[in-house]
């Protein structure tokens, strides 16, 4: 044991943690998608469809 408490709730919450990423893995991203750029592949695949779009289809 350590002389300080906090650092022994900092090692037992790191433990927790490791424990939790063994079992489960990285189940949420670290930022979200509105947090992000938008994808490039995205893009390119609405405009692939604005370009093979029916002409009966307007636009």
């Amino acid at each position: 044991m350590t002389d300080h408490p906090e650092d022994d709730a900092v090692a037992a919450e790191a433990a927790r943690r490791r424990r939790l990423a063994e079992i489960f893995g990285d189940v949420l991203p670290d930022t979200t998608s509105d947090e992000r750029a938008p994808d490039q592949r995205e893009t390119d695949r609405e405009s692939w469809y604005r370009e093979n779009r029916p002409p009966h289809h307007g636009g």
